[in-house]
């Protein structure tokens, strides 16, 4: 009875795999040297596919349902062992399953800001994150492109790979929609279908189906948003110099002071307290510019009021420093230092 009971634990007739959880892309069956039985029962499930492998060759390849493992059932795996119709003896193949169903829920992000092109800015850096979902569509290709003789593949083992394929076409996408960067938060639908359709040809080679991509947000690093920012606020004056100069004045004047006042001491505080002075001078005389709207330009000019080199010097700079921050042009930053070094002493 042990002989027998030895003899029958050499044959295989019934290969079915039930996934005992999630994130398995790929399982071999174990042989463990037994043979498969003529005429056994190969079970496939939905959401499921199974692959016959002969010498390192995939033979042939079965999608969800019961079959009967014969000559006419193996047709290639019969043409690879030169079977003929008489054939019923137990034979030795690698049978592998594939799950098919959807991987959800899989991550995407750049690490880095990425740059790309935009119509409105010329070239921005964005950040941008979101998920997607894939599955196994070709598990033949599958198999010889990436999951190959391993007893099981998981999602993790292809997330790195996956993750870099997204990110490689974010550039892609963004040019494919045509939508600026400031309208990328309001069509994230639109963007997120552009970069499903300039990614799924890459997971297509490798035997993947990209079910779908969402993008939850799209952004700029913290430096550029800060430049963003105020050409909001440029805009939101209608593009009026003269009253962004004197909010931008406002706004410097305490910060400015503070960073005078850092060197400590009484010297430290006269440094801040001039530069003070010396903003206070010019955003009184924007402001009485502002007030006086269209009659200043019929008034007579007036000589310009005179400011220490000192105070001057202090302006220039601080103008210098909004210059280098892309807030003045080069022809705007000449124009006021130009008015400003006519009002020295």
């Amino acid at each position: 009875m042990a002989l027998m009971d030895f003899i029958k634990k050499q044959f295989i007739d019934i290969l079915e795999w039930t996934e005992g959880g999630d994130g398995t892309l790929a399982w071999r069956y174990p042989m463990a040297g037994n043979e498969i039985q003529y005429g056994g029962s190969l079970t496939v499930r939905e959401s499921q596919m199974a692959v016959f492998v002969n010498e390192g060759k995939v033979a042939d390849v079965f999608g969800p349902g019961m079959y009967k493992l014969t000559t006419q059932t193996l047709p290639v795996l019969t043409y690879l062992k030169n079977w003929d119709k008489l054939f019923q003896s137990p034979f030795k193949s690698d049978v592998y399953f594939f799950s098919t169903r959807q991987q959800i829920d899989q991550r995407w992000g750049t690490t880095q800001p990425v740059t790309i092109r935009d119509k409105d800015f010329g070239a921005v850096r964005l950040r941008a994150f979101g998920n997607y979902a894939y599955r196994v569509a070709d598990p033949k290709l599958f198999h010889t492109e990436i999951s190959g003789t391993r007893d099981r593949y998981t999602v993790a083992d292809l997330d790195g790979q996956l993750r870099a394929l997204m990110l490689q076409h974010i550039s892609d996408a963004v040019a494919s929609s045509g939508v600026p960067f400031l309208d990328l938060a309001a069509n994230q639908v639109e963007f997120a279908q552009q970069l499903a359709t300039v990614t799924a040809p890459a997971f297509e080679k490798i035997g993947l189906k990209l079910e779908g991509v969402t993008v939850q947000n799209v952004s700029l690093p913290e430096e550029l948003q800060k430049v963003l920012d105020q050409k909001i606020g440029m805009g939101m004056v209608g593009g009026d110099m003269g009253k962004f100069m004197q909010y931008q004045t406002a706004q410097a004047i305490p910060k400015f002071a503070e960073g005078g006042g850092a060197g400590g001491g009484i010297a430290g505080d006269a440094m801040g307290l001039g530069a003070g002075v010396a903003l206070g001078q010019v955003l009184a005389q924007n402001l009485q510019q502002g007030l006086q709207g269209g009659a200043a330009a019929t008034a007579a000019p007036t000589a310009p009021a005179a400011i220490a080199p000192d105070q001057v010097m202090a302006t220039i700079e601080k103008l210098a420093d909004l210059k280098g921050k892309g807030i003045l042009t080069d022809e705007e930053f000449a124009a006021k230092k130009a008015e400003l070094l006519k009002k020295l002493v």
